[in-house]
């Protein structure tokens, strides 16, 4: 019963995100920061959202860090996704065997 009540709340809250601008914002946003400001709110929120839990995620923070350089170096390389994140995984992984 509980697990039911949460995602009902889950899908109230996706709904009532995605409505209100609708309801809200009928001409079309002109000014130029508030734009920007709605560009990059996404990007904020999924780093603050993602940050925390890469470090947390091994239960070591010497795995997570090793983990999120690999990761950060295979994306600078353009490299696919699945690709960066097995060797980011497998980096973790052969750390934590290290330690």
């Amino acid at each position: 019963m509980s697990v039911s009540i949460y995602i009902l709340v889950m899908a109230g809250v996706t709904y009532l995100i995605r409505f209100f601008p609708f309801a809200f914002f009928r001409k079309k946003i002109t000014s130029k920061f508030l734009r920007s400001f709605l560009y990059y709110i996404p990007y904020a929120v999924l780093s603050a959202m993602t940050i925390p839990a890469i470090f947390y995620s091994t239960g070591n923070l010497i795995t997570a860090v090793v983990g999120t350089v690999i990761a950060l170096i295979l994306s600078f390389f353009e490299l696919p996704l699945i690709v960066v994140a097995l060797s980011a995984s497998l980096g973790a992984f052969l750390t934590g065997l290290l330690l």
